[in-house]
């Protein structure tokens, strides 16, 4: 099974720093937004932007981060970040007590973990291809994958009853201290570590940070799966905002049975992450892009047809554990995929790039989804974003490169020279 292939103890305190930080921002999700209505009396306009607007901001910052995450150390970058995230959350808390806290505050907070979060996962990638074999990736992605979405049937439940039991930046407190304690396992790895060593000029150079999505849109493979993840993602999460007005306005939902709605599935994401090494190894990887990739896409559509009472939450239920088998699934065998095709000194800008447009999708198809449900109603805008997320198996790839990239020139280092070692692809 895939929970008991050993991967050492490095990886253990990594997952272990991934697990904690993960776990944290369970109890801490939505946090911001419901500070912002609890405490600042923020109207529809406010919430929005710091659900949108915030992440967005901050996959913009998150641009010029990416070479600088590449061309170091991945180890201290990543305990920076959670410095970072740590310093940013403390201050809300801190604020709430002293009377201080702002919209504006807020907002910036929220750009700044949105950036942190993107650099972190970027040098974290880079370093997992570093510490696991290539045939191990598999099952390292599928334990992240496994732990994230058990960290979101949990986390949220237990963050709602703190709140209401302990007061609103409870969450806030237990996230920030989460990013402490994933920063102390990270320095818990110890190790020698590597420093990248790029010859012939500065590697922070001008367009070196665009590198990530050039080698995306040149390889047929990612590029199809990049924009088919974007447009996916994006359309999911756009329906989340218009499927709490419709079942907490509309139909009349209580606060805990739309908790339970989406907690609930979350455990879905158990199955999937652990049957995806076994389901490769059975139907092969592009069976699994093709099918399951589709089968990501269909079940959106369900969410239009929400009654009340029990039979619209079971449906509700049942379409979100429909998503979220298929999305646990398909996730860390792409996760994979994209390691695999990225050489190593590409990983963080690689990775930097695909958080940065897989954020701004949803930044945007959430505001657009904002704007087509207030004009017509959240049903209509669920509608309209299931029909769409229908179209979207068609950008998956018919097949896709099982190897890794070979040799050739790389256009995207000054030093690069056709045929030499520093041109290739080197395994980890």
């Amino acid at each position: 099974m895939v929970g008991r292939k050993q991967l050492g103890r490095r990886f253990g305190w990594l997952w272990a720093a991934y697990a904690v930080s993960a776990y944290g921002s369970g109890l801490g999700f939505g946090a911001l937004p419901l500070i912002a209505v609890l405490a600042l009396d923020a109207g529809p306009v406010e919430v929005s932007a710091l659900s949108a607007v915030g992440p967005a901001v901050g996959a913009l910052v998150a641009v010029p981060l990416a070479p600088w995450v590449e061309f170091r150390r991945k180890r201290p970058v990543m305990v920076a970040m959670d410095l970072i995230r740590f310093a940013a959350m403390a201050t809300i808390p801190v604020a709430y007590v002293f009377g201080w806290l702002g919209f504006v505050q807020l907002l910036v907070v929220s750009v700044v973990v949105a950036a942190a979060k993107i650099a972190f996962g970027a040098a974290s990638g880079a370093y997992l291809k570093a510490l696991v074999r290539p045939e191990d990736l598999l099952v390292a992605n599928a334990r992240f994958e496994s732990t994230n979405w058990s960290s979101i049937a949990v986390g949220p439940p237990l963050g709602g009853a703190a709140i209401g039991r302990f007061g609103p930046v409870t969450t806030v407190v237990a996230d920030a201290l989460s990013y402490l304690l994933s920063a102390l396992c990270i320095v818990a790895i110890r190790g020698r570590e590597e420093a990248p060593r790029p010859s012939g000029g500065n590697p922070v150079r001008a367009g070196a940070v665009l590198d990530g999505w050039r080698h995306i849109m040149g390889d047929p493979g990612l590029r199809a799966l990049y924009l088919n993840n974007m447009l996916v993602s994006g359309l999911i999460m756009a329906t989340e905002p218009m499927l709490a007005v419709l079942l907490l306005r509309q139909l009349g939902f209580a606060p805990w049975q739309y908790g339970l709605a989406f907690a609930a599935p979350c455990l879905g994401g158990l199955i999937g992450s652990r049957l995806a090494r076994r389901v490769v190894a059975r139907y092969g990887r592009d069976r699994v892009f093709r099918t399951v990739g589709t089968l990501r896409a269909v079940w959106l559509i369900g969410l239009a047809f929400v009654r009340p009472g029990v039979v619209g939450l079971v449906t509700v239920m049942a379409v979100e554990l429909a998503i979220i088998v298929n999305m646990s699934l398909f996730n860390p065998v792409l996760s994979t995929y994209r390691l695999e095709r990225t050489p190593k000194h590409l990983v963080a800008r690689t990775l930097s790039a695909w958080s940065i447009g897989q954020q701004a999708s949803i930044a945007v198809c959430t505001a657009l989804g904002g704007l087509l449900a207030d004009a017509t109603g959240p049903r209509t805008a669920i509608t309209v974003a299931g029909l769409l997320i229908l179209a979207t198996p068609l950008l998956l790839p018919r097949t896709v490169r099982t190897r890794s990239a070979r040799t050739r020139p790389d256009r995207t280092r000054p030093d690069a020279v056709p045929g030499t070692s520093s041109a290739r692809r080197t395994s980890a």
